[in-house]
């Protein structure tokens, strides 16, 4: 019943920004924890930030200082500040949702050149 659409991939090149972001609709009453998994050819799949729905955050290691989460509840929206921008942040990156399900949006490429 919750669908997730993310938009704002694409190629940037290495140090550039983007800016993900992920709506959800549907018939829900509420969504909980929202955030990003992203994953690159060959690689299994990494959490990269969450958000729960009162606003705490946790990131991966590897995107720390780089990277900021955040939400509209309002909106039914999560955002993800991509910042300095390197070629291993290369992946597709899918957002999800939590309700009684988990939902997950199709995916964006971000592609980062050296």
């Amino acid at each position: 019943q919750v669908q997730l659409v993310e938009s704002g991939g694409g190629l940037v090149q290495a140090g550039g920004s983007l800016r993900l972001s992920c709506t959800a609709s549907g018939r829900f009453l509420s969504i909980g924890a929202m955030g990003w998994y992203r994953q690159a050819p060959g690689k299994q799949r990494e959490l990269v930030a969450v958000i729960t729905s009162v606003g705490r955050t946790n990131y991966a290691d590897s995107v720390k200082g780089r990277f900021t989460i955040s939400r509209d509840n309002a909106k039914n929206t999560v955002l993800l500040q991509m910042n300095s921008l390197k070629p291993e942040d290369t992946a597709v990156y899918y957002c999800y949702a939590e309700r009684a399900s988990t939902y997950w949006g199709q995916g964006t490429q971000v592609t980062v050149s050296s």
